[in-house]
């Protein structure tokens, strides 16, 4: 495969923890440029906007575009016209109407979509889905709780509307449930807990049914302190499966069957991180082998997960968020 030139718009916390480091990785990749209003990057070419970048770096093949939400559509549009491949941080828009616009946008577009769902690159997520696939489903349960604190510091944007609050990380809870599970699930109860001076929940207990009517319950929190609960429990006729760390363990009947490394870091967050990091290895080799094949792919059922329990959870508020 030829080598594939690419530029990062947006150099926040996530370009630099994961992104960078990602695409350095890559061997087929090469890290052009970056475009960004505020931050640059020592040694990299950079650009105050992307279309800066698209009109001084004609040979530019693709982008990855790690900007916040809002401005996700107009950035990824202004490249799929411009005939480069994109690639989309998690969520890929700020709403279901703009990713789908992308999509259509795509299809008539010579460019590559990739909608970057870090998540279902976890180590155990593959085989989860084929071990699940032939068996009856009894009940799932996903439990989901970080501290804020700790893996999102000074984020604000997290609190207003399209920062979707503790569905930041719960859209990764989802990203795996919809790929491993077999069929379709539907939200039917929600409970979304809203600090008071916030526009988007700390913490959210869901229930869902898929067809055959099998219970399917999801615990998302904030303001777990300690060890984070990345964690999703399904029964099975044939046993009890369970996907921890992110879904970079996989057990069945307790028994370990995948267990990818989770780093060598001194604390909990920094083995965390770099298994996250081998996590978004897998995203970049997945979005070559697209761009090599001339096709997109953008799975939008998570984000569509998020969307009903804005649309149909009920709202409690709650004390005031300590920031």
């Amino acid at each position: 495969m030829s080598s594939l030139s690419i530029g990062l718009v947006g150099l926040g916390k996530i370009a630099r923890d994961q992104h960078l480091p990602a695409i350095r990785a890559q061997p087929n990749l090469q890290l052009l440029a970056a475009a960004d209003p505020v931050a640059g990057l020592d040694g990299l070419t950079h650009y105050a906007s992307l279309e800066a970048m698209l009109e001084a770096e004609p040979g530019l093949d693709a982008v990855a575009i790690c900007t916040p939400t809002r401005l996700r559509y107009a950035q990824a549009r202004r490249a799929l016209e411009a005939g480069k491949h994109v690639l989309l941080e998690k969520p890929p828009g700020a709403t279901l109407s703009e990713v789908e616009a992308l999509v259509e946008l795509a299809e008539r577009s010579p460019g590559t979509l990739f909608a970057a769902w870090h998540s279902q690159q976890a180590g155990g997520v593959a085989a989860a889905r084929e071990w699940l696939a032939a068996r009856e489903i009894r009940g799932v349960e996903i439990e989901w709780k970080e501290d804020v604190h700790v893996w999102h510091p000074g984020q604000d944007w997290l609190w207003e509307p399209g920062g979707m609050g503790v569905f930041d990380p719960g859209i990764n809870a989802f990203s795996v449930a919809t790929r491993v599970l077999p069929r379709p699930f539907f939200l039917r109860q929600a409970t979304l807990e809203v600090p008071a001076d916030c526009q988007t929940p700390i913490a959210a207990r869901l229930a869902f049914m898929d067809a055959d009517e099998t219970p399917i319950a999801a615990d998302f929190d904030f303001r777990q302190t300690g060890e984070v609960t990345w964690e999703m429990r399904i029964e099975s006729d044939a046993g009890r499966l369970r996907l921890t760390h992110g879904g970079n363990r996989l057990l069945i009947d307790d028994e370990v069957v995948v267990d990818a490394p989770t780093g060598d870091g001194d604390d909990e967050p920094s083995r965390l991180a770099a298994m996250v990091g081998q996590e978004y290895a897998g995203l970049y080799a997945r979005f070559a082998e697209l761009v090599a094949a001339g096709r997109s792919e953008v799975d939008i059922a998570p984000l569509r997960q998020v969307a009903d329990a804005f649309l149909y959870g009920r709202r409690e508020s709650v004390e005031p968020f300590e920031g």
